[in-house]
C-alpha cells in the first residue's frame, strides 16, 4: 500500500472513520459488499466487480508465514486472516465507504479502493476493521514512520493481544508489523 500518501492518512486520523448516521440515499457514499463473486486476496483485501478493495488501517497476517494452532499444527497465517475476513464479510454483510482510490493498474482492472466498512450485528453497527482486529486475525497497520494509521485500531489490537484472541494465542505468531518494519529497515 505504498501508494497511500501519509498526508492523506494523517488528515483522516482525527475524525472517526464512520459517520454516526448514513447520508441520505441520494448522497449515499457506501457500497454493499457483494454476496457472491468476490475473491479474497488477503485478510484485509478482496476483489469485487473489477476493484481491489482494501480496508483502511488494517494489516492482515502475511501469506506464507506460519503459526502453530492449539493442536500443534503449522498453518499459513495469511490464509487464516483471509478465512476470517471471508466469514465476517458473509456474516456482517458490511457496507463500505471509499476514502481513497488509485489505479487502475496491472493488479486491478478498475483500480484500488481504500475503504472503511460497517456491518450489522443485531441492532448494532460494527466497524469491520475493529471486529477483525478484536477477533485476533488481523492487526492495526502502521505508517513507515511507526505511527498507527488509525489509532483506535491500536486499542482493539491491545485488547485482542491481552485476551490471546485468535492468532495471539499462537506461541509463534509471525506478527506482520514486525516483518514489515524489518523489511523497511533493510531498504
Amino acid at each position: 500500500s505504498g501508494w497511500m500518501a501519509p498526508a492523506f492518512a494523517q488528515s483522516h486520523l482525527a475524525s472517526p472513520p464512520i459517520p454516526p448516521t448514513p447520508a441520505p440515499a441520494s448522497q449515499e457514499p457506501f457500497f454493499q459488499v457483494a454476496h457472491e463473486g468476490i475473491t479474497l486476496q488477503t485478510g484485509d483485501t478482496w476483489q469485487q466487480e473489477g476493484w481491489t478493495v482494501r480496508l483502511f488501517g488494517v494489516q492482515a497476517c502475511i501469506r506464507g508465514t506460519t503459526y502453530t494452532n492449539p493442536v500443534g499444527e503449522k498453518l499459513d497465517c495469511g490464509e487464516a486472516s483471509a478465512l476470517v475476513l471471508g466469514a465476517m464479510l458473509k456474516d456482517l454483510q458490511p457496507k463500505c465507504r471509499p476514502l481513497a482510490q488509485s489505479g487502475p493498474d496491472e493488479t486491478s482492472q478498475r483500480g484500488t479502493l481504500l475503504v472503511v466498512c460497517v456491518g450489522t450485528i443485531g441492532p448494532n453497527q460494527v466497524d469491520l476493521g475493529t471486529a477483525l482486529i478484536l477477533k485476533g486475525y488481523t492487526f492495526a497497520s502502521y505508517l513507515p514512520d511507526g505511527k498507527p494509521v488509525y489509532p483506535s485500531y491500536i486499542v482493539a489490537e491491545s485488547s485482542a493481544r491481552q485476551n490471546r484472541a485468535g492468532l495471539w494465542a499462537a506461541p509463534d505468531l509471525p506478527y506482520p508489523n514486525a516483518i514489515i518494519a524489518k523489511a523497511q529497515q533493510r531498504r
